[in-house]
This record gives structure tokens, sequence and C-alpha cells, in this order.
């Protein structure tokens, strides 16, 4: 079995959690696809490292794997975070992955997105504030980004309010599956056993949350299972965690890193949308994610054989200066080309409308109450990690407005 590590050195390495992206642009330079990975292997057991591994780093070439899902399918997260949340749309395909969709789509509803913003998502965001702002001084990380993400969902899937310390924990749990997989595992169980209550609670007196929603779904008198309810349930903490304190931090430090933009988002925060796009763009919460190969094919004149894996590189993707001018600088003000932090095709980011909508009314919320913001730089607070990137800390003062 060839191994994956041997295509990253060591250096490289330990510069691919600092900076990734001179490895990404030096690779695009070479091919839009090529043999080898652009994630460190090396920890990986040797049994579980795919046998032939190839990455797509090109705009082009992460657009096609993605929009071709008969040929390039997710059935690799059923090795992976499927094993921790169960059977769900992640790794589903074709006709069975779109019945499970439009199921699930009905907790996700416009209509809904336009209630939750005044009821849930600014109260939580500005109660959270409360907690800090007397003080001057926060971590906006550990006070602000990691925080309002759980009280959101939780407060979406109607869960009671005492029950969010214990929530937060196991979320976490479930969360670090790479870190700590038998605490992971047993995370999992203890939510499978909490979320089948809530189901059977809501089957008595329906509710308006999520859990009611996917409970009372109902397509061509097809309802969701338990297991495909609890599962979707589980899938929410990573994808609705995860990722948005990821991408909401990551904003935050381009912003305060780049005064300029950040004087004029203040002083307009219609520019609040447009950062938005610019930092999922700039800085994608998760960089590369994978494919398996289902049929002998060709990528950007590289012959990919049945059975191996592809890196789809979304950072890369995002930098392709064959798409973007000056793709390497953040610049909130450029010209608007859809970026691939969510993803395409079948496979889309069905919480991609509650991702913005959330980080929206969290730096508007932040803009609107504290003022004179200074990034406390002695910590030299950067972002960091790979595949999952986020600064570790953002450490400011500020004065609150009236």
């Amino acid at each position: 079995m060839e191994s994956a590590a041997q295509h990253v050195t060591l250096d490289e390495s330990f510069h691919l959690l600092r900076d990734p992206y001179p490895l990404f642009a030096q690779r695009r330079k070479e091919a839009g696809v090529f043999k080898g990975s652009v994630m460190d292997w090396s920890k990986t057991p040797a049994s579980m490292r795919p046998g032939q591994l190839y990455a797509a780093v090109s705009f082009d070439a992460v657009n096609r794997v993605f929009r071709d899902g008969k040929v390039f399918n997710s059935h690799i997260y059923d090795s992976t975070i499927g094993l921790f949340i169960g059977p769900t749309i992640l790794a589903m395909e074709g006709k069975k992955h779109w019945e499970h969709r439009n199921l699930v789509s009905a907790a996700f509803k416009s209509k809904s997105l336009l209630r939750w913003e005044p009821e849930i998502v600014r109260p939580v965001v500005n109660a959270l504030i409360d907690e800090f702002i007397d003080a001057g001084e926060a971590d906006l990380v550990r006070d602000f980004t990691l925080e309002f993400p759980t009280r959101v969902i939780s407060k979406l899937l109607g869960l009671p309010e005492q029950d969010l310390p214990w929530f937060r924990k196991r979320a976490v749990e479930l969360i670090s599956y790479t870190a700590k997989y038998k605490r992971a595992f047993e995370a999992s169980a203890a939510l499978k056993d909490y979320f089948l209550d809530q189901i059977e609670k809501r089957r008595t007196k329906p509710t308006e949350d999520i859990i009611g929603d996917l409970v009372s779904a109902d397509i061509d008198g097809e309802r969701l299972s338990d297991e495909a309810i609890y599962s979707f349930l589980r899938l929410l903490l990573p994808a609705g965690l995860e990722t948005t304190y990821r991408s909401s931090g990551n904003l935050l430090l381009l912003l305060l890193t780049h005064p300029e933009q950040f004087q004029a988002v203040q002083a307009d925060h219609d520019l609040i949308a447009p950062a938005i796009e610019e930092a999922l763009r700039f800085e994608t919460p998760l960089t590369t994610v994978q494919r398996y190969v289902m049929e002998d094919t060709e990528v950007d004149g590289v012959a990919l054989p049945t059975g191996s894996v592809i890196d789809v590189c979304i950072g890369s993707a995002n930098r392709d200066e064959r798409r973007w001018e000056r793709s390497e600088e953040f610049d909130i003000f450029r010209k608007r080309l859809p970026h691939i932090s969510f993803a395409a095709g079948e496979h889309t980011c069905m919480g991609l409308h509650l991702a913005r909508m959330e980080t929206r009314v969290a730096v508007e919320c932040l803009l609107t109450r504290l003022a004179n913001f200074r990034l406390v730089t002695d910590d030299n607070p950067h972002i960091f990690g790979q595949p999952f990137r986020s600064p570790t800390a953002i450490p400011v003062t500020f004065h609150a407005v009236g």
C-alpha cells in the first residue's frame, strides 16, 4: 500500500497547520489535479490510509468533483464521521439522498429563517454580549464565537435551557472525534438517547422547532425514521457548531487585521454581507474533504482509477488566481464571484443560509453595541489548523456604546 504521507514532508506538515496556502498555490501552478495529497497522513495508521490518493486543487477541478456525484461519491463519510453520527444525507447519493434531503429541508424553510432571526438568533447574541460588555475586554473566540452557535442550535432544536451545559459538553465531545474517538462514541450514544426522548415528546405534543419539524415532515406520505432524525440532529453539531464558530472567528480576525476594511464595515453595515463572503473565500473553515472515485475517469488531464480517493481542496480552489485577481489578498470590495466553501452539486450545504444569517447578526450586534475595538497583538492571534481552520484566540479591548 502506497503511503499518502510521502507527499507531504515534515516541514510542509508544520507549515500546513499555520499557513497551507503557499503549498496550495505551488500545487495549482503545477496542475489542477495531481497524484498525492494536500493533507498530512503521517499520524494516520497505515491500515487506514488510502492506497491511491489524488488531490483536486484548481477551482474548475474542485467544482467538477463536487458536481459529479455519480463518479465521485461521499461514502467515505461512512468510515469517518458516519461512525459517530450514523447514516445521514452526508454520505447518501442519488434518489435516497434527495428523498432524505427533501424531508429534512422542511426544518430549514425560508419562513423559519425569517422567524429565527428576531426571535432566537439576535436575542442569543445580545445576551452573550451582555456577559462581557462591562469588562471592556474579551477573547472573542472563547467568549463569543465558540459560544453563540451552540446556544442558537440548542434553541432552534427546542431544547430546555437547563440542558444546555450537558448538551454543549456532549456536542464538543462528538465534534472532537478525531482526537478522542472512544469519548466521541460515548457522546454519540448519549445524544441518541437524549434525542429519542425529545422526538417522543414531540410526537405527543408537536412543537415549532427543528425537531418538531423533522418529526412532522411528510412528503408523499413518507416520514423520517427515528434513526434518520437523531442521526441528522447529531450531524447538525459538527455542521452547525464547528463551521459557524470557525467562519465567524475567521471573519472577525481578518477584519481586525485589516483596519481600513474594518472601519468601512463599522461605518456601513451593508458591507457585512460581502465581508462574510470574502472571509469564506479567503479563509474557509474547512479546507479539504474527500471523495471516492467510483469509476475510471479523467479530470484536468489526470487519469483517476476506480477505488482511489481524491482530496477536494476547497481552500485552494477559493484562491485560484485564474478565477480571482489578487486571489491571495483579503478584499471585501472585490468583484463578487461565487466561492465554493459550501461545496456544490447535490451535497451543497443545507445550512448555508442559516450560517450566513447567524454570522451577519453576530457581527451587526458586536458593531452596534461595542466601539473602539483594539486587537491585542501581544499573543500573536492568527488563524491556524488543517483541514479545519480558525483563530485560537482573538483578544480585544473595546468601549460599550451608549
